[in-house]
């Protein structure tokens, strides 16, 4: 994945495509896998819901 692809630009403002880790704050995205999301940077972890 590249940069560009984790921020879009709707009316004039930066709009980020991911989540933030909430132990890391902004700046340090999530990770999104098939069945979680997860921190590359403090090992954080936040299972998918199943539907």
């Amino acid at each position: 994945m590249e940069k560009r692809e984790l921020y879009e630009v709707k009316d004039s403002k930066i709009v980020r495509n991911r989540r933030f880790c909430p132990r890391c704050g902004p700046g340090v995205f999530l990770a999104e896998h098939k069945d979680r999301f997860s921190c590359g940077k403090c090992g954080y972890t936040e299972f998918k819901k199943k539907k």
